[in-house]
């Protein structure tokens, strides 16, 4: 049970790292898109493909236990 502890703290705290860059992307794009490129539209849907897999490997890891939990009662 502990274990399942430490892996919820780090995924909560795993984004915290993340958020170093988006004042960096976010500049860009405004940049970008002040100027006519269509630099902000490629950002933005490279964002929503690489935020797919995440919740994607989050929803089969979470019917994994759900299966496992339910198997064993």
């Amino acid at each position: 049970m502990q274990k399942w502890i430490y892996i919820i703290v780090l995924l909560i705290l795993f984004p915290l790292a993340g958020e170093a860059q988006c004042a960096m992307c976010k500049a860009i794009a405004e940049s970008s898109q002040a100027g006519g490129s269509s630099i902000a539209d490629g950002l933005n849907g490279g964002i929503v493909y690489l935020m797919a897999f995440p919740y994607l490997l989050m929803a089969g890891v979470g019917y994994a236990i759900y299966r496992n939990k339910k198997s064993r009662t």
